[in-house]
């Protein structure tokens, strides 16, 4: 993972970060991204579980699976 993270974090232009990451990430890997980060900002809302997979067209167990990522970001930036 350290490579990864010294490989994008290398630059401080967004054109740049945005080219390094399509170079790294296929069009569905980067929807799939982008779609967890959906999970993550209306779970943060408060935006029940259940209308989140209704409303992005995924299933229950990705947003549950968002749900365990959320907590345990926040327990590891307290």
């Amino acid at each position: 993972m350290q490579p990864l993270i010294e490989f994008l974090s290398q630059v401080d232009d967004q054109a740049l970060l945005e080219k390094r990451l399509r170079a790294l990430l296929t069009p569905n890997e980067i929807n799939e991204m982008l779609h967890r980060l959906q999970i993550l900002s209306l779970l943060e809302q408060g935006v029940p579980q259940r209308d989140i997979a209704k409303q992005l067209g995924v299933g229950i167990a990705t947003v549950t699976r968002g749900s365990r990522a959320l907590k345990e970001l926040k327990e590891n930036e307290s």
